[in-house]
């Protein structure tokens, strides 16, 4: 399979898009934009969906689910969002169609004029406050904690799968609170959790800190964000939290009594992760030979292949390890057996490492003669002989070596690509050359955010947390630095 992958070295977008189909993640839809995200792929989801999920629900939010379409007065409502949004939405003025009287196929009727067009879902922020207007009077009525999983559509010109598609699934919460320091809170806590997730979970290390007013959230009074470095040395914006602060609830009139029977309004957040991260799973460990899943995700953590010339060789393999994998499965480990007929193990050896799966078992009569199984890692290609009854216990260790070993290797991979520079002639030379993250200084000035944009096409991914601005300078201006800031290429 890996034969029809371009190599990443050559053609990193061709790479990138062979993959994805070699390894059956997802293929394109018919409406230009769109895709299909197959089981694959939608188990990989999956994953990535729980680690987050558990984690909301841990800290007291509650998953619900609001209409795909929202009235257009509903936009109009926050001026900064409907600017965010305008030029990607899809718009619905009709509800039938009809046989064409002048010919075969169907045309829109046009005596099914909606008497106000309506939305599809680009995001909630809209439709959730016109709720939350009906739901909240008191204090006791807050905090709202809700989140939901959904499908939004946003109409993009140019479109990559999983990374940016007309229609993609996503997570989105929305939070409202009764004073601003709650509001904050909230929005530092999500942020953590997708720093966690995106770390310990997906093995990809991630930078935190806040946007600049140019990048943040169109409404927000203030964005976070986690940025990864993808495998061409680009940044990906994984996962954003915005504090609302009055915005949304000024908009909708969105009041309650405190304490001291005073009328205010209430603080909100929202915040969101999308299918996106599959593909920088894909970006930041996939090889030549297509995936690397870490094993905390990966839909199938240990594959076997039985290798054998009969129904009888492969029946007796299975019999061979039925202990083994039973105390895997008992141990948590998400184990298949791969049986086919008439597939031979050699292509089934390139599929399962298309697909990334961790650790692969390759067990034939040699082995079994000598009660032993053949392990394959994914992470490195480390072929190894292990004793059938070490099996069930080395499992666990090397899994939790190779979701470490990816994490590390692309952390590695990061830092070597981040560079400090003091000058603007070393900053462009970068970027234009080899790319990756710059660190420099900035005057906090939003022309020269925009006159560096302008002229390298990079942008300010994030103004870390951790800031070290004594003596330092504006790369640009030569002012003194307001902040230190990562600049990058970005999807």
């Amino acid at each position: 399979m890996s034969k029809g992958v371009t190599a990443k070295s050559e053609d990193y977008a061709r790479w990138y898009t062979d993959v994805i189909i070699k390894a059956r993640l997802a293929d394109y839809g018919p409406v230009k934009g769109t895709m299909v995200i197959r089981p694959y792929g939608f188990s990989l989801w999956e994953s990535v969906k729980d680690a987050f999920d558990c984690r909301f629900k841990e800290t007291g939010h509650e998953n619900a689910y609001f209409p795909l379409f929202i009235p257009k007065s509903f936009l109009s409502k926050e001026a900064e969002h409907v600017a965010g949004f305008a030029k990607e939405c899809a718009v619905v003025t009709h509800h039938r169609l009809i046989a064409d009287p002048d010919g075969e196929g169907l045309v829109v009727d046009p005596d099914s004029a909606l008497d106000e067009e309506v939305i599809v879902r680009p995001t909630s922020e809209t439709v959730i406050w016109a709720m939350y207007k009906k739901w909240i009077q008191s204090y006791r009525d807050l905090p709202i904690l809700i989140n939901q999983w959904a499908n939004v559509v946003r109409w993009e010109m140019r479109t990559r799968l999983f990374l940016r598609t007309t229609e993609f699934l996503w997570q989105e919460g929305h939070t409202a609170h009764a004073t601003a320091a709650e509001a904050e809170e909230e929005a530092r806590k999500i942020l953590e959790i997708y720093r966690e997730v995106a770390e310990d979970e997906l093995a990809i290390p991630v930078l935190t800190g806040l946007k600049t007013d140019a990048e943040k959230f169109a409404g927000a009074e203030h964005t976070y964000c986690i940025e990864a470095m993808m495998g061409d040395r680009r940044a990906l914006q994984a996962g954003t939290s915005h504090n609302l602060s009055q915005n949304f609830a000024k908009a909708f009139d969105v009041t309650f009594q405190n304490e001291e029977n005073q009328e205010q309004h209430v603080y909100a957040t929202s915040w969101g992760v999308s299918t996106r991260l599959i593909g920088a799973i894909v970006m930041v460990h996939g090889d030549d030979k297509g995936l690397r899943l870490p094993p905390r995700i990966a839909p199938e953590q240990v594959v076997t292949v039985p290798i054998g010339k009969s129904e009888e060789e492969i029946g007796s393999v299975l019999d061979y390890l039925e202990t083994p994998l039973k105390e895997m499965a008992e141990r948590g480990i998400r184990c298949h057996v791969d049986d086919r007929a008439g597939v031979t193990p050699g292509f089934k050896f390139n599929e399962w490492e298309m697909k990334g799966v961790p650790l692969r078992l390759e067990v034939g009569s040699r082995d079994m003669k000598e009660n032993s199984v053949t392990v394959v890692r994914r992470d490195t290609g480390e072929k190894m002989t292990l004793p059938k009854a070490e099996l069930s216990k080395e499992a666990p260790r090397l899994l939790k070596e190779i979701q470490q070993s990816l994490y590390e290797q692309a952390k590695t991979f990061r830092n070597e690509n981040t560079y400090s520079v003091e000058s603007y002639d070393e900053f462009k030379s970068i970027i234009a050359d080899t790319s990756g993250f710059v660190k420099c200084g900035w005057d906090g000035d939003p022309d020269t955010e925009a006159a560096i944009q302008e002229e390298t096409k990079a942008t300010i991914r994030c103004i870390p947390f951790e800031q070290e601005v004594d003596g330092l300078t504006c790369v640009y201006s030569g002012k003194p630095a307001k902040h230190e800031v990562i600049f990058g290429k970005a999807y």
